[in-house]
């Protein structure tokens, strides 16, 4: 397992939470995906490591940035 914490920001709301998580999700490989909304964290689980980029264009669909790794 690998896995990765990213600083989100925008997020605003539990449906923001949702969001970003349900298109992370849908990344290749992702196993788990929590989200703070409290620190802007999402931390994302996957049975490899899982591409930065593919998580940023995941955060950037659901509207959201990711400022940090």
């Amino acid at each position: 397992m690998a896995t990765t914490t990213y600083t989100v920001s925008g997020m605003t709301c539990g449906h923001c939470v949702g969001s970003v998580k349900q298109e992370v999700s849908k990344i290749a490989g992702v196993t788990d995906v929590t989200v703070e909304l409290a620190t802007g964290q999402v931390t994302v689980t996957g049975t490899q490591p899982v591409s930065d980029d593919d998580v940023r264009a995941a955060v950037e669909e659901a509207g959201y940035e990711v400022v940090s790794q």
